[in-house]
């Protein structure tokens, strides 16, 4: 899990713009420097909430580059970015790029024209190596306005190899046989077979956001679920409503949860990470969460691999319907076009870049253009080619693209009130009313 998916989960998200505001151009905001293209100091400005460790593996993936172009990039990490970007943007104190942890935020952004538009070199990157869907997220109102930097593949299951090998279980190809398999287990066990763990301070209910965007779009589509993102189908919409009643046939199930922990209430109170060591240890034979998760089983004791102790196949979808995903990742933008701002964000929006970060590991890129076997696991690896291969629809996580209000707000609290058995009609008529009524 790298520091900016622990910030998405830990931090309000911005709304997706700004309401009234109109997009002025890219040299007329408060924030936008006034360089175009002229000589520079030679030294980049960076600000992301990437922090400690995964920063300094940052700043050694563009190392070399930056002393072979006479470029000096000063990279500044915050926890309080998801604020700060905002008030330096609009004091006239901005970075020369920023990582953008959501697209929302970017966005926000750009409608008070306080960022510039991509450069061409970016914007060929963006055509070449990433997916229509991710250029949607690096734009806003039609103007390119970043690229993504890494990513992160959500919806795993994960299980144990050998544990299903012993007792002739085959890995499931539809949401409707994993329901089957789960009914298996648990009636040859007699235990639950999932654990879950929805805990994480006040950012609690988080993963259980995952679960909900999961079954959406697997049972909708991604047309309804870009429509439900931006609330031109409520959550009080009985197609949306329906990935609760899918999903609480594992979640609220006593008879499926929570293995090693407790009955369904606990999945509230247990740390999202700690399933890991009952994954390992065989409490638990089933687990839903992101690509990250292999980090928690490793520290857990945990081989991950196909015959690992731990491996992990993608939620299938519902018969019938064809797999999409989603995930999330960051998205750098600039507030100026100082020749050496853009000679930085063409290098990261770059194969060359991709494959510099990934090797070092711990991450994922969608940049089509990386190696996968730069990656620093097998489940990464996998990762990697699911977000490459041309057929995978991607959805960036609907949390992080919902206004903070409900994202970040009404929605955690509704999978909490849900967990603690709170109806349905309830719980997603209380989300609703976090919307923004303009």
């Amino acid at each position: 899990m790298t520091t900016s998916t622990k910030r998405r989960a830990a931090t309000s998200v911005a709304a997706l713009a700004v309401a009234g505001l109109a997009l002025t151009a890219c040299s007329g905001g408060p924030g936008v420097q006034d360089s175009t293209g002229g000589p520079s100091d030679n030294k980049v400005t960076i600000y992301g909430t990437i922090v400690d460790a995964e920063a300094e593996l940052l700043e050694e993936s563009w190392a070399g580059w930056a002393e072979e172009n006479g470029i000096e990039i000063v990279y500044e990490g915050s926890k309080e970015f998801e604020t700060q970007i905002s008030v330096r943007a609009q004091g006239g104190t901005p970075p020369d790029i920023a990582i953008f942890p959501q697209p929302g935020l970017m966005g926000d952004l750009a409608s008070g024209g306080l960022l510039t538009e991509a450069p061409e070199g970016v914007v060929s990157n963006l055509e070449q190596y990433w997916s229509e869907d991710w250029k949607t997220y690096s734009s806003y109102d039609g103007t390119v306005y970043g690229a993504p930097l890494m990513a992160n593949l959500k919806g795993f299951v994960w299980y144990s190899p050998k544990f299903f090998k012993d007792n002739g279980y085959e890995v499931p190809k539809t949401w409707e046989e994993l329901i089957t398999l789960t009914g298996e287990i648990q009636a040859k066990t007699g235990t639950a077979p999932w654990c879950a763990g929805f805990g994480s301070d006040a950012a609690t209910g988080w993963p259980g956001t995952d679960w909900i965007e999961d079954l959406v779009i697997r049972q909708q589509g991604p047309e309804v679920y870009d429509q439900w993102v931006a609330n031109e189908i409520p959550f009080t919409d009985p197609r949306i409503q329906a990935a609760f009643d899918e999903a609480g046939k594992i979640l609220t199930n006593p008879d499926y949860v929570n293995a090693g922990f407790g009955d369904v209430r606990s999945i509230n109170s247990t740390a999202f990470g700690d399933p890991a060591a009952k994954l390992v240890d065989g409490t638990c034979a089933l687990h839903h969460q992101a690509s990250f998760y292999d980090g928690f089983i490793t520290e857990a004791g945990g081989t991950v691999g196909e015959d690992g102790d731990v491996w992990a196949f993608m939620t299938p979808p519902v018969e019938g319907k064809e797999l999409a995903v989603t995930g999330g990742g960051e998205i750098v933008g600039s507030f100026n076009a100082d020749e050496d701002t853009v000679k930085v964000q063409e290098y990261l929006s770059s194969p060359e870049w991709a494959n510099s970060r990934v090797s070092l590991g711990g991450v994922i890129s969608a940049n089509t253009g990386l190696d996968p076997a730069s990656a620093s696991s097998p489940i990464l690896q996998e990762s990697i080619a699911i977000l490459q291969d041309p057929a995978t629809t991607f959805r960036f996580d609907g949390s992080d693209l919902m206004p903070s209000a409900v994202g970040a707000g009404t929605f955690w609290k509704g999978i909490i009130d849900w967990i603690n058995g709170t109806d349905v009609n309830t719980v997603t008529t209380q989300i609703e009313s976090g919307w923004p009524s303009s």
